[in-house]
């Protein structure tokens, strides 16, 4: 029991550290940051929705110094092929003179990938990401090729340009643990990233862990217990977006057109563990399930017309959801 308490408060510094060299860099954005630390630690990859110019880039190149894990940047374009991301088998002559075929990485060899505006890319170049954040491995020429771990993939789009865009298919949208949403910054804070800015345009933060460090952190929270209460109340929310089911939800069968995946239970699960032990406890809670619901239902489930007649967002939707889950405990 000391050993756990012990490992909790530990788990807490580490990441509080993470969280007060990030604040050097992002200025406000708390939910955005606290969630893509729960994603970072819980191995999953996160969507970012915002307009230009709101720190998405700056949030995960941060991200890569305090981590002190190697980084890199790929800018999704419509020509972008799929070789451009995995990488490719060239033909290369070594000191003897002889040919030999050999496998140059491509960008998304590293352990923190920033996927900038990924809708952009056609849907051939988007396939090429399906194995490789599910998975964390890429096949080429039939050969399979592991990526280091940790490996985080953060992905951007950007909510108000459509021209030169491609919707993200269903199957790839599942791959994301999160979709967080970066939105424009009060007065205040824009006061502060202007004053910031005028000092340097470069990332402040310092290296605070490690990957290795990442890992054992995933791995404490894969020990933390959840009761078959809480268990049972997450299951029953993400159940509870589907209007198919025999015994349908009243949001569901009002409001949503398809629900959402079994990938969705894992990630509430797998998630609300992280969030429980960066608020210092060692157990799951209804109000971690809660918290994270958002992030992970909003790109899951599709709302009807019926939503948007009742001028209804996605988010509205799962907070129905929430309510009426909570009835449903008592």
């Amino acid at each position: 029991m000391q050993n756990n308490i012990e490992n909790v408060k530990k788990f807490s510094q580490q990441a509080e550290s993470i969280r007060a060299e990030l604040r050097r860099d992002v200025v406000g954005q708390t939910e955005v940051v606290e969630n893509v630390i729960i994603a970072i630690v819980a191995g999953g990859n996160v969507l970012l929705e915002g307009v230009p110019g709101v720190g998405k880039t700056r949030l995960v190149r941060s991200l890569g110094r305090i981590l002190n894990l190697p980084f890199s940047r790929i800018q999704f374009t419509p020509d972008l092929m799929p070789s451009d991301v995995t990488g490719m088998n060239v033909i290369e002559k070594d000191e003897s003179g002889k040919m030999n075929q050999v496998f140059n990485k491509g960008p998304i060899f590293a352990n923190l990938v920033l996927a900038d505006e990924i809708n952009r890319a056609t849907p051939k170049t988007q396939s090429a990401m399906l194995e490789v954040m599910q998975e964390h491995k890429v096949t080429v020429s039939n050969q399979t090729y592991h990526l280091e771990e940790p490996f985080f993939v953060l992905a951007t789009e950007n909510p108000i340009e459509q021209d030169g865009t491609y919707p993200l298919p269903e199957a790839q949208m599942d791959r994301f643990m999160f979709k967080l949403l970066m939105n424009f910054p009060t007065q205040e804070e824009l006061i502060d990233i202007v004053k910031m800015t005028q000092i340097t345009m470069d990332e402040t933060a310092e290296a605070k862990v490690d990957g290795a460090t990442i890992l054992e952190m995933r791995a404490l929270a894969a020990t933390v217990p959840v009761i078959d209460e809480v268990m049972a109340y997450a299951v029953a929310l993400v159940a509870g977006t589907h209007p198919e089911v025999e015994k349908p939800s009243d949001t569901a069968k009002k409001y949503i057109k398809y629900g959402a995946s079994p990938r969705a239970a894992q990630a509430l699960i797998t998630c609300a563990k992280v969030r429980a032990l960066l608020n210092g406890n060692y157990n799951v809670s209804y109000e971690d399930i809660d918290a994270l619901a958002c992030p992970v239902l909003r790109h899951r489930i599709k709302i009807n017309y019926t939503a948007v007649n009742d001028k209804l967002g996605v988010d509205d939707v799962i907070a129905l959801l929430i309510k009426e889950n909570k009835k449903l405990k008592k």
